[in-house]
């Protein structure tokens, strides 16, 4: 992806000229940043990659600075319902990645300290010629079922029939639908309440002059 972004990055190096544009791949929940370093945080279609997301939402907080913001979009619990569905139809282990719907999202913006969470989402539904089409897509575009007890052996070719005709009793006019339902948010990193020892912070300001 590093690589892809380089080879594709020529209009963000002309859009930022005078400064250095770096290439970074790390654990979501230990950025190799500084603290309070970035203006804004923009995070595409990756949080639902980390089973628990908590981590990163609150490592992101600290390498924003105050007043900084966070975007970011990552797919809801909709998602791919069709392939669940007709996995689960013959066979009891998680082949789907679970998605977190986007009322947590945003309660654990809360909870990381992030100030005026907004939270938004649409349903987009893709069409495929089949089952195996839609797989190949899933693999190109690096989206894997990261459940920690998801089954660690080979899939058998048997649970892949099942699934193939599962998933054909929804074809429509030729064509088997996959939902997407991608969530956006974003929220702000306030001014802080707490010292990093634990003490309340109160900001005194000189009272206005009042006009004449």
């Amino acid at each position: 992806m590093l690589q892809v972004a380089r080879s594709h990055g020529a209009w963000l190096r002309r859009a930022l000229a005078r400064e250095r544009v770096a290439y970074l791949c790390a654990d979501f929940a230990a950025l190799p940043l500084a603290a309070a370093s970035l203006d804004l945080a923009w995070s595409n279609l990756a949080l639902h990659c980390a089973e628990d997301p908590l981590p990163a939402l609150k490592e992101l907080r600290r390498v924003l600075k105050v007043g900084g913001l966070l975007m970011f979009s990552c797919y809801g619990p909709d998602t791919l319902k069709e392939l669940r569905s007709a996995f689960a139809a013959h066979d009891r282990a998680a082949h789907v990645h679970s998605f977190i719907d986007m009322h947590d999202l945003g309660d654990m913006l809360s909870v990381c300290g992030y100030a005026a969470p907004v939270m938004d989402m649409e349903l987009i539904t893709l069409t495929y010629a089949d089952a195996d089409a839609l797989c190949a897509d899933l693999r190109a575009t690096g989206q894997v079922n990261a459940l920690t007890g998801r089954r660690r052996g080979l899939t058998g070719k048997g649970a892949f029939s099942a699934m193939r005709a599962a998933y054909a009793k929804l074809c429509r006019d030729g064509r088997l639908p996959a939902s997407f339902e991608i969530v956006y948010g974003h929220a702000w990193k306030p001014q802080p309440r707490l010292a990093e020892d634990g003490r309340a912070i109160v900001r005194l300001e000189p009272p206005r002059a009042k006009r004449t």
